[in-house]
């Protein structure tokens, strides 16, 4: 017997602490009965689980992808506008999956995407500071002095940031242009963009290139691959 909000949560419906929220608004039903008790267990080999009236498969084998994200493409699984979203990508995957945290529309690079409630969880939660990398091209040539600032944690209007590891990674003097690699672990909206903001640079191209130790390596922009076994088992020793 599991919880009801973790069957949920492993199913890909939402994270656990939504879960709740849905649960107590009176949309889960099992087995025909309707359930508002956040303590409530079911067997999910033998329970029928419906959220607003639809039957949740909650045996769902786990699948795990890395997108190469291009620019201009939403990291929601629809958009109101009709926007290209990220699972336009992936049309060919029959499961449910939905995207690992966020890439802003602008910004490319990898994306994780499953449906594993769980691990996804475990790594958008503060606690086990996942760390990302960045290469972000910005205009002009900022100085160590302000770059020390993004490394000892620089004030933001939702708060101070986390030290971040900041490198310059190339020159384009003639464009004026500075390339640098930026590793972070906080997960807040547009973190990089407006960290570089704060100190006055402006960013003409922002791509993440590693999460959580998953690298790009051979999925070109606009692919994607299935994780191996031992990448799975390298996140799922995380949680």
């Amino acid at each position: 017997m599991e919880r009801l909000q973790k069957v949920m949560s492993q199913a890909g419906v939402s994270s656990r602490r939504a879960a709740e929220k849905i649960i107590l608004e009176g949309r889960v039903s099992v087995n025909g009965r309707v359930v508002k008790e956040l303590g409530s267990k079911i067997d999910p080999e033998k329970d029928e689980l419906l959220v607003d009236g639809k039957v949740i498969k909650t045996m769902t084998d786990h699948v795990y992808f890395i997108l190469n994200k291009p620019k201009g493409v939403i990291s929601t699984a629809k958009d109101e506008r009709g926007r290209k979203t990220v699972l336009d990508l992936l049309a060919k995957v029959p499961e449910r999956i939905y995207p690992v945290g966020r890439l802003d529309n602008n910004t490319e690079g990898l994306l994780l995407l499953t449906n594993d409630g769980e691990l996804m969880n475990s790594l958008l939660h503060p606690k086990y500071k996942i760390y990302k990398t960045y290469i972000a091209k910005v205009e002009g040539n900022p100085s160590e002095d302000k770059l020390d600032q993004l490394r000892a944690g620089i004030e933001l209007e939702d708060g101070m940031t986390a030290p971040a590891e900041v490198y310059i990674a190339g020159t384009e003097p003639m464009k004026n242009i500075t390339t640098l690699e930026i590793i972070i672990h906080e997960g807040r909206n547009r973190q990089v963009r407006r960290m570089c903001e704060a100190i006055g640079c402006s960013i003409k191209s922002l791509k993440r290139i590693e999460f959580a130790g998953l690298t790009l390596s051979g999925v070109h922009r606009g692919q994607y691959r299935a994780l191996t076994a031992r990448e799975v088992d390298r996140l799922k020793s995380i949680q």
